[in-house]
């Protein structure tokens, strides 16, 4: 730090009420986000957390530090219950989201056990009752499949047992009177929305979608998507909805092809893709046979696990992965705490990242 960086910055009186006043505004605060709002080192700012945690005004949590009153959470303590967490994969998208729902289980003194399912299980209920069985769960986080033969057949179950629940992007309803159950979700739809707004603020009129399966949640990004073009006045003649094949499989290269082939036929000028690697190919394809991205063609990608690596760095929506993660735990954790409470839905919403792979219609391509 320069000798006016040492100037400029504030004394440790003047540092910890500004701590002490975020932290009651926001009910946590980041050591990454003070040292940029007051211009001090890291280790700075760990000191004066540790001096707080001493006088009794806050608790650390890893990276930041969170209230001592239980009021906005509570800092990381022994696990002295279990909770079940069941996710269909525990590579693509879910680790965000479990790493989430580790971290606040800490904050609340529960231990997890997490398992994988995948999205072709037909049926996850024999796996939920063998976990709850083996480990005495006090909770349950799912992420269960909602469009199989018997998914109803799961919520009946998930209403019957004493262990209670929580969807995590996924939502269910109890027949006959549709009583829903507990569940957080990304509004994948506003996502979807945002993009394709986002590419109309650019000129393009002819807005693509490519989903890579029969997911909730692409079915969501597709009812963002058909809203918005709604919204923006696109008839059907001025868009197009493709569903790719799984990436691993032989035809995937072909589909992709296809794609590009029809954006170019039809005048498409943008594409959103869900998800990253289906975007990667998308503007792999594009740049091979000579168009440019984002000059030809703009691309959007769905998720942005890794739209930031690729060249050129991929716009994409990002869902709230480990917000969606930390948010499951907290309503299981109030349930067990008050088992009478309503029944809670959150919707968390989505961030658009413009990066690289967006910009205006091309002249050309403009409608006369």
């Amino acid at each position: 730090m320069t000798t006016e960086e040492m100037q400029r910055a504030p004394l440790a009186a003047e540092r910890r009420a500004h701590l002490l006043a975020s932290l009651e505004r926001d009910g946590v605060v980041r050591v990454a986000d003070l040292t940029e709002e007051l211009g001090v080192t890291a280790v700075t700012v760990r000191r004066d957390i540790a001096q707080l945690e001493r006088e009794g005004l806050l608790a650390r949590v890893h990276g930041g530090a969170v209230p001592v009153d239980g009021k906005e959470g509570t800092p990381d303590r022994a696990p002295t219950a279990t909770i079940g967490v069941l996710v269909p994969s525990l590579d693509y998208y879910w680790p965000g989201v479990v790493r989430g729902m580790e971290e606040e289980a800490r904050r609340h003194g529960l231990r997890v056990v997490l398992r994988g399912s995948s999205y072709e299980a037909a049926d996850e209920r024999p796996a939920l009752e063998r976990l709850v069985a083996a480990e005495n769960l006090r909770g349950l986080v799912l992420a269960p499949r909602t469009d199989s033969p018997h998914a109803q057949e799961l919520v009946q179950w998930l209403a019957r047992t004493e262990v209670p629940s929580v969807l995590v992007e996924r939502e269910a309803a109890l027949a006959p009177h549709r009583e829903a159950l507990e569940s957080v979700v990304s509004d994948h739809a506003l996502g979807a929305l945002m993009a394709v707004h986002h590419l109309a603020d650019l000129g393009h009129r002819r807005v693509g979608l490519v989903i890579s399966r029969q997911s909730p949640t692409s079915r969501k990004i597709a009812a963002g998507w058909r809203a918005a073009c709604a919204d923006l006045g696109l008839s059907s003649e001025e868009h197009f909805e493709r569903l790719a094949p799984d990436r691993h499989r032989p035809e995937f290269a072909k589909a992709i092809e296809e794609v590009v082939d029809t954006a170019v036929a039809s005048g498409t000028t943008a594409l959103l893709a869900h998800s990253d690697p289906e975007a990667f190919a998308i503007v792999q394809n594009a740049q091979d046979r000579g168009l440019s991205v984002p000059g030809d063609l703009s691309v959007v990608s769905y998720d942005d696990e890794v739209a930031g690596l690729f060249s050129p760095a991929l716009t994409a929506v990002r869902p709230p992965r480990a917000a969606v993660g930390h948010a499951a735990v907290d309503l299981l954790a109030r349930r067990l705490a008050d088992p009478s409470r309503p029944v809670h839905r959150v919707a968390i919403s989505p961030r658009l990242v413009v990066r690289e792979s967006t910009g205006p219609v091309a002249p050309s391509a403009r409608r006369t």
